[in-house]
């Protein structure tokens, strides 16, 4: 089955829980991070989510620099969970056997999931409309699949693939590669 599916209305103090686990983070990977980002539902304001802050890292080499960061975000509350269905990025997540609060994603800076995390974010900020669509999906995906969150998850996936294919259409696909590549030049 899966967790119990319970959505919040937008909590303001999002972006704050965020950047505080952003500089816990940073601070006991070191180098290892290129760039960290606040991503999901609870990093779109006004949106209401999972009360979960998602947050993604990116590092140069998931094969060279995941092991390294197993124990230091162990010791920030961080359980690293094997996922079968992400294939280029690691999930941990905080208070893996409680409540959590926090899910981290780990991916190569410039990956396929790193990009269209950012593009899915970057478009539901952008477009009030279809971040109203999609909050009303989850509602009714919640309701359908209230004790069964990898249902619920899984019934989002075309939604949030539809977005992501809109957003590269637009001028966010290459901002994003922008992004990217002045990232990398630094």
């Amino acid at each position: 089955m899966g967790a119990t599916v319970v959505l919040a209305d937008y909590d303001p103090h999002w972006p704050e829980r965020y950047e505080y686990e952003k500089r816990r983070i940073a601070h006991a990977l070191g180098n290892r991070v290129v760039a960290i980002e606040h991503i999901g539902s609870t990093a779109v304001p006004g949106l209401g989510a999972k009360p979960i802050i998602d947050i993604m890292v990116a590092v140069r080499s998931l094969e060279r620099d995941l092991p390294a960061c197993i124990e230091p975000l162990r010791r920030l509350g961080y359980e690293h969970v094997e996922r079968t269905d992400f294939t280029d990025s690691c999930f941990f997540c905080h208070g893996a056997w409680g409540p959590s609060t926090r899910h981290l994603h780990i991916t190569e800076y410039g990956s396929a999931f790193w990009n269209e995390k950012l593009l899915f974010r970057d478009f539901l900020r952008l477009h009030n409309d279809t971040a109203d669509e999609y909050f009303a999906l989850k509602r009714s995906l919640a309701a359908k699949h209230a004790t069964n969150r990898t249902a619920y998850t899984d019934a989002k996936s075309s939604y949030i693939h539809g977005v992501v294919n809109r957003a590269r259409a637009t001028t966010l696909g290459p901002s994003i590669a922008n992004r990217i590549e002045r990232r990398a030049h630094k």
